[in-house]
């Protein structure tokens, strides 16, 4: 078997042990765990953490099973680093999956009651753990920006939406999105939870984008195609192409700036409540604007590696929010739909830039592929020419 119906066949495997291991877990729980621990916000708490748990393992397994930076015969430097992405990688699958599940147990439970709900606890999470352990194994042997990135808006779309249903606060909407989580209760920490880990997994999808922008134009500059021969010249012979990108580090540098001071004030937000810190929540809230709206503006310049389609993208949205925020200061709406706005769209725009990122990591990983492959030259005569 090939590579990826191995992941299929592994990632059956994957989902058959979680279902197994989750539902006995859960019929363990129910048995001998106090009545306290019954009530239905700590059970459905206990219930996405097992299949969190589930989706780490089948990740951590499924991300590493065929790699070979574990070895030290290129310095510690590689094993630390794939422990990293690993464990950051880790962290961005169980906070999606806990939040996620939690939603839907929060749906059903609404739908059926506790009373009835309950006893369909352990099978509604062995169903859970096997889609999950068999979507993230075969994710996870096959990842990408794209793949992470994808995950980020359902991550946080469903920890928000938790958080204002189960909120005791009818009227959070009518200030701002601040007042939901500015209080002590299980649906505010849910909400300053997801904020925290939203800035984490910003920085953390950050780090891959930078990742492979370096990588590609390193490959680009050091490693040449020419003449369709897969021949590479030596090194201070290539000529000067569209690649060599003046003040590239500096470009690197400010873009890494950027997107890490958006992920923290995204972490900053939901880490300091508004009653108790008053001052460095605005400081996070208001100054998130001001790295989100660096970057849309001077994309063209931090990566011109991009499209210029994603130039367009980022003006109209920045376009947007500007005529939404002057529809506020009118009066006309409130200031949770412009923030929701915001964060709707700064997401949507984080979901394009990593997928262009994952383009250009599919265009590098085909040009090594095709360069490597032996090509027979044919003589310019004996071509066929593009019309026929």
């Amino acid at each position: 078997m090939g590579r990826h119906q191995q992941a299929e066949t592994l990632g059956l495997i994957a989902s058959l042990i979680c279902a197994l291991a989750s539902g006995l877990i859960m019929e363990l729980y129910l048995t001998f765990a106090s009545a306290i621990w019954l009530v239905s916000g700590r059970l459905f708490s206990v219930c996405a953490g097992v299949v969190a748990a589930c989706a780490v393992i089948s990740f951590i397994v499924g991300y590493t099973r065929q790699s070979r930076s574990w070895s030290l015969k290129r310095g510690w430097i590689v094993p630390v680093r794939r422990a990293f992405e690993t464990l950051s990688l880790s962290v961005v699958y169980a906070s999606t999956v806990f939040l996620s599940v939690y939603a839907m147990l929060g749906v059903i439970n609404g739908i059926m009651g506790i009373s009835l709900f309950s006893s369909y606890i352990p099978s509604v999470t062995a169903i859970f753990s096997g889609v999950v352990g068999y979507v993230v194994f075969v994710q996870a042997d096959t990842l990408n920006s794209q793949t992470i990135a994808s995950l980020l808006p359902l991550f946080v779309v469903s920890g928000v939406s938790t958080a204002g249903l189960t909120t005791d606060d009818p009227n959070w909407w009518k200030n701002n999105f601040s007042q939901l989580g500015d209080r002590t209760t299980f649906a505010a920490r849910m909400f300053n939870s997801t904020l925290i880990l939203a800035g984490i997994c910003v920085v953390i999808l950050s780090y891959f984008a930078i990742s492979e922008l370096i990588t590609t134009q390193r490959m680009r500059l050091k490693w040449r195609i020419v003449n369709g021969t897969g021949e590479a010249p030596k090194v201070g012979d290539e000529p000067k192409t569209e690649f060599d990108i003046p003040h590239f580090w500096a470009r690197i540098l400010c873009l890494v700036i950027l997107l890490t001071l958006a992920g923290v004030c995204f972490a900053g937000v939901g880490m300091f409540r508004y009653t108790p810190h008053p001052i460095l929540h605005n400081v996070f809230a208001r100054g998130l604007s001001l790295p989100m709206s660096l970057l849309m503006i001077f994309l063209p310049w931090l990566a011109p590696q991009l499209s210029r389609a994603m130039y367009v993208v980022s003006d109209l949205i920045i376009a947007t929010i500007v005529i939404a925020g002057f529809n506020w200061l009118q009066g006309n709406t409130t200031l949770t739909n412009v923030e929701a706005l915001a964060c709707i769209l700064f997401m949507g725009w984080f979901i394009v830039f990593s997928r262009q990122i994952a383009a250009i990591e599919a265009d590098r990983v085909y040009a090594q592929l095709t360069a490597e492959r032996p090509v027979s030259v044919v003589p310019p005569d004996s071509r066929i020419s593009p019309q026929n």
